[in-house]
């Protein structure tokens, strides 16, 4: 069996094993769109932590960020992931459980739902809905691309004749993505999302830890072998020879190698990756970086308060006392899976391998070339499963989510309740998946999938962290009016377009805001422009404006006594 076909074969085992799984859950589903859409509030702790982080960890944390730490150094792990773990469980703390004690309390089900009660406001999921839609679509493509670019790096050369690359196509990849989590959702609702997502986590960071140790280990052993690998001997510093004697130790030598990295595609063509240029002291730290860059990225990790297939994965919560594993183990997770990613990213700007231009010039394909060359056939095939897994992880719950938003806000809602049956709403649920499914994957096709999935990642979530005052005032003012949250919404929308297409639709990359203050220029990311005014758009008009009934006050903040 060649190469190839020995990867397509475990992932094909890999991929048919997860149908089973969503099958068999399906044959748990109860009938009802209660369980459908929240597995009828039944998730332990365990699930829900794993449900939580599988479906916050997409092809933007593990191919984007190689491809990232690749493209611009070692401080996009500063950037963002440092501050995620924190402020993720920050959000399930402060806003999941108190989200999900009103949405067991009163029957929510989406977002739109919780802001037309609490507001007071009909028309809110009017327009709450096609802006989340239109933020969770991106989000989707950064997975199908991710999937199709990994597996196209990862199989170069493996099937002559197939596409110029004797690659598999990112086509091909994307179908088989889309179609698979498809039919899991399709039959087995939101139970069979949570359980596809536990056993993918589980698949994706125990293959994930083997596929670091692999490459660490490997890229060690060949820097001692071309001679590259120091050592301090007697206060001198002298050229090892001793071979790697474990992960800790290879760490150690590919750590000497950062400071080397050579490869700078800012300053050289892909057809000139020579070893003569130094690279600029940001690729090996955040030196250099605008301290105002770097702490305006920490505003996007709050896009997690706004995005709609985490909310309703907290309303599947068992019980309040669920959160409490999420909460403790998520940033040990993280962790967990951005340091490898990373640093995988770094070490193949360091010249330890040869880096093809047609790879170096689409870095989302650097994480499945790396794959590909340290680890053998077999177990590549197992690493790019892994990779799959935690890609289709995130894609299901986003499929799930915008089908519930369409059934639940706009077909439920203003068709009527009592119009639908249990089983109508549900058909109408997968049918707009469907619709959903088929969208994305065309619009993966088109030259979007030619842009770094980590910029386009972080125009997605810096529209959802743009929300994040409307939900964290929602919840803990009562000032908050209806008309201070459209106000909110729509300066979000407005601001986050005129920037987004002044950035040409994210094909300028790492755009930022820039100020002038005196004779200095600082540099902000868009996400703070969008933040603020969103902010000051919502708090300022509901100060002037008539706030919700004292009902409905008194409902969501009773007087304690």
């Amino acid at each position: 069996m060649s190469p190839g076909m020995i990867k397509v074969t475990i992932i094909g085992v890999y991929l048919g094993l997860l149908l089973a799984l969503g099958l068999f859950s399906s044959r748990l589903f109860k009938g009802t769109s209660k369980d459908y859409l929240l597995a009828s509030h039944s998730i332990g702790p365990f699930l829900l932590l794993m449900s939580l982080f599988g479906t916050t960890m997409t092809g933007f944390a593990l191919v984007g960020s190689t491809g990232e730490a690749f493209a611009e150094g070692v401080g996009v792990y500063g950037m963002l992931a440092s501050s995620s773990g924190i402020i993720h469980s920050l959000c399930f703390f402060v806003l999941g459980v108190k989200l999900w004690s009103w949405g067991k309390k009163y029957g929510y089900t989406t977002q739109a739902g919780f802001f037309r009660d609490r507001l007071d406001s009909d028309k809110i999921g009017l327009v709450l809905f096609p802006i989340l839609v239109g933020l969770v679509v991106p989000y989707l493509l950064v997975g199908v691309i991710s999937a199709g670019k990994a597996i196209e790096g990862a199989t170069r050369g493996d099937f002559p004749g197939l596409t110029e690359s004797g690659a598999i196509p990112p086509w091909l990849t994307e179908l088989v993505i889309c179609v698979v989590v498809l039919v899991y959702v399709f039959f087995g609702g939101m139970r069979g999302t949570a359980w596809a997502n536990t056993f993918q986590t589980i698949v994706f960071m125990v293959l994930g830890v083997v596929a670091f140790y692999l490459i660490a280990t490997g890229l060690a052993a060949k820097s001692v072998a071309d001679g590259r690998a120091h050592q301090t001997t007697d206060g001198q510093r002298v050229v090892r020879t001793e071979p790697p004697t474990g992960l800790w130790d290879s760490l150690h030598i590919v750590s000497q190698e950062i400071p080397k990295a050579r490869r700078v595609r800012d300053q050289v063509t892909p057809e000139d990756q020579i070893e003569s240029v130094e690279a600029p002291p940001q690729f090996r730290t955040r030196e250099r970086m605008d301290p105002w860059m770097f702490f305006t990225y920490m505003l996007i990790p709050f896009s997690v308060g706004m995005f709609p297939h985490l909310f309703q994965h907290w309303l599947t919560a068992k019980s309040g006392s669920a959160f409490k594993l999420p909460v403790v183990a998520h940033p040990v997770f993280i962790l967990i899976v951005w340091i490898p990613c990373v640093l995988i990213g770094v070490w193949a700007t360091s010249g330890l391998i040869n880096i093809p231009p047609p790879i170096a010039g689409d870095p989302n394909k650097v994480l499945g070339f790396m794959v590909k060359s340290l680890s053998g056939d077999v177990l590549g095939g197992f690493l790019l499963a892994g990779i799959l897994a935690a890609i289709m992880s995130s894609l299901d719950s986003q499929f799930l989510c915008i089908g519930t938003m369409f059934t639940t806000d706009v077909v439920v809602h203003y068709g009527g309740k009592d119009r639908f049956s249990d089983k109508q709403i549900i058909t109408i649920s997968r049918l707009f998946i469907i619709a959903i499914v088929a969208v994305t994957y065309f619009l993966s096709l088109t030259d979007i999938a030619q842009t770094r999935v980590f910029q386009l990642g972080i125009w997605c979530f810096s529209g959802f962290s743009s929300l994040f005052p409307l939900v964290l005032l929602a919840v803990y003012w009562r000032g908050l009016s209806k008309w201070g949250a459209y106000a909110g919404v729509l300066t979000a929308a407005g601001v986050w377009y005129a920037l987004f297409a002044a950035s040409e639709f994210g094909a300028i990359e790492n755009w930022s805001v820039d100020f002038t203050i005196g004779e200095r220029t600082i540099h902000t990311m868009p996400v703070a422009t969008i933040f603020f005014a969103s902010l000051v758009a919502t708090v300022v008009v509901s100060l002037v404006t008539p706030k919700p009934s004292a009902e409905t006050l008194a409902k969501f903040f009773p007087e304690t006594t």
